[in-house]
């Protein structure tokens, strides 16, 4: 019987084409080789780099519009900015009020789609995604010190300090698009990624000021962006735990050059009426009058206001307004899709995911130890008291002991989640996880771990985030918190897996890729719905690679003597 399941009808009922180990894919045109991956890596990150100065760092290609450039409310437009108007044929727009927290401003409130202004050069993902990501960057981060690239990652740091004082807090992105919400909270482990390089400020009386002026300021506004995870809408009441939330409606407007994905998703879900998605399913019509639309301003999304939501429709249905919300929340998890949290993640803001309570009770015992630094008393206690409580949480509705794992659980049905999934190993990397857990979680790598790296999940649904697929953050987080728990051999096996696979898909085509076939050990990646392009560039997996190799280059564990 298989661990985690989380449906009670058997995997051979899912009809949906999935994605399947590539076992007939083309020889690389040449063998594997780690020095021309470590070129490609070392030149990348000048191609992948973006700034306000640049024209090309303003175009959103998925968005097809001309380039709006929005400032603060409370900023003048700095002359280099000015001059993007005749340089660049962008408009520069000032933002209507001032933001203190996510959503003050929402994106309909805005006459264009645009690019939200950042001080700094940044590192993008690459492919499709042409702006700094909340949860990419502290990969990137990570890529760009490994890379003595310290000037760079201190950039982007800065940026979201920027980001938190004039957008209310870090964000999904820095498109207008995602005003209204955020993505997994890893900004203190990027703050002291930063402040702990020896190379980050100068090694002098005056450089050791500026650093503690630095801090100084980032622990500030990093409590700010901590508010954004204990508002009502992420605090989940009785059980001291966090969900992901996102302040907007309806569908997400950046899937508007993906006009099919919610289509498809009405379209599985018709199809499979006892998969657990039925409740998604509302009976509409594909051109509603008047009255209908009205209605399913309330019950589903607004048909005049978006062409997205006009569009998604299928044989008589249309989706829930709850279902948008899940949707939503799926996005600021950065896990989309997958079918983790019901059919396409629909029911993702009704769990307390042990992804991000593992990065919150990090962000807690982070600012605890900032608080110390700066010789802050107060904020030490209250900071330990936070990390407590929550570490208290996970291990009351996390923990679970009889199958020696750590699972989502659902708040709302009041149980844990039976499906297995790749962010067990987050408590891990936390430090949330006893030792004793921690060896539990070892003996269950087998339902994850593959030939090339470790897959999302053991279900392969087709989705991009479950079976086969490896990603870099998920793998480097994994192998990290196996490395700090005392499991290095564990942890340099899954490293030298990865790398082997980054090479040998960087052998057959020339570049790297945001996701991997970890069954097949390559780029051959073929997903049903939702981004279906394996982009390249690529920001965190560059950052992975690297990562990996500082791993492998560590003495293997000494046998007990």
């Amino acid at each position: 019987m298989r661990l985690f399941h989380l449906f009670a009808f058997a995997a051979a009922a899912i009809t949906v084409p999935v994605a399947q180990a590539q076992t007939n894919a083309p020889a690389p045109s040449h063998a594997p080789d780690s020095a021309a991956t470590l070129a490609y890596i070392h030149s990348a990150w000048d191609t992948l780099t973006r700034s306000m100065t640049e024209c090309h760092s303003l175009v959103d290609i998925k968005i097809t519009a001309t380039p709006v450039l929005y400032l603060p409310a409370e900023m003048p437009a700095p002359p280099e900015v000015k001059a993007l108007e005749e340089k660049c044929h962008v408009r520069v727009v000032s933002l209507p009020r001032r933001i203190e927290k996510i959503a003050d401003v929402r994106p309909e409130e805005l006459p264009a789609e645009g690019l939200l202004y950042l001080p700094n050069p940044y590192v993008v993902p690459g492919g499709r995604f042409n702006e700094m990501y909340g949860w990419d960057s502290y990969f990137i981060v990570l890529g760009l010190e490994a890379d003595h690239r310290e000037a760079l990652a201190r950039d982007m740091v800065d940026n979201f300090l920027f980001e938190i004082e004039h957008y209310g807090a870090v964000l999904n992105a820095n498109r207008t698009y995602y005003l209204t919400r955020s993505q997994p909270p890893f900004l203190t482990s990027m703050i002291r990624a930063v402040y702990e390089n020896p190379v980050s400020f100068p090694a002098t009386p005056e450089g050791r000021e500026q650093a503690h002026a630095w801090l100084e300021r980032a622990f500030t506004l990093a409590e700010k962006d901590y508010s954004t995870w204990t508002r009502p809408e992420h605090a989940i009441a009785r059980t001291g735990l966090a969900r992901y939330y996102d302040y907007g409606s309806g569908p997400v407007p950046e899937m508007a050059d993906d006009s099919n994905y919610y289509v498809d998703v009405i379209h599985w879900l018709v199809d499979h009426p006892h998969a657990g998605g039925s409740s998604f399913l509302l009976k509409a019509s594909e051109h509603p009058e008047a009255a209908e639309a009205a209605r399913l301003k309330q019950t589903s999304c607004d048909v005049h206001a978006s062409v997205v939501c006009l569009r998604a429709w299928y044989g008589g249905y249309r989706l829930t307004r709850d279902y948008y919300l899940g949707d939503r929340a799926m996005r600021e998890s950065g896990f989309d899709p997958a079918f983790r949290f019901g059919p396409f993640n629909g029911a993702t803001h009704h769990y307390a995911p042990v992804c991000l309570n593992s990065l919150l009770y990090r962000y807690e015992r982070d600012m605890q130890h900032f608080a110390f630094l700066l010789d802050k008393p107060a904020d030490v206690v209250r900071w330990d008291h936070r990390a407590k409580l929550r570490s208290a949480a996970i291990q009351r509705y996390l923990w679970q002991p009889k199958s020696g794992v750590f699972a989502d659980y659902d708040f709302v049905l009041h149980k844990p989640s039976t499906y297995a999934y790749i962010s067990s190993l987050y408590p891990l990397w936390a430090g949330v996880a006893t030792r004793e857990q921690a060896a539990k979680i070892v003996a269950k790598l087998n339902l994850f771990e593959r030939a090339g790296g470790l897959s999302m999940s053991n279900y392969n649904s087709g989705m991009q985030w479950d079976e086969p697929f490896g990603w870099a953050p998920t793998n480097w987080i994994s192998v990290a918190g196996l490395d700090a728990s005392g499991f290095r051999d564990a942890a340099q096996r899954i490293a030298r897996k990865w790398n082997a696979t980054i090479d040998a898909g960087f052998a057959q085509d020339g570049t790297l890729r945001e996701k991997y076939n970890v069954v097949s050990g390559n780029a051959n990646v073929k997903v049903s719905a939702g981004y279906s392009v394996n982009q390249i560039g690529f920001g965190w997996t560059n950052a992975s690679y690297l990562k990996m190799r500082e791993v492998l280059a560590e003495p293997a564990t000494q046998p007990v003597q």
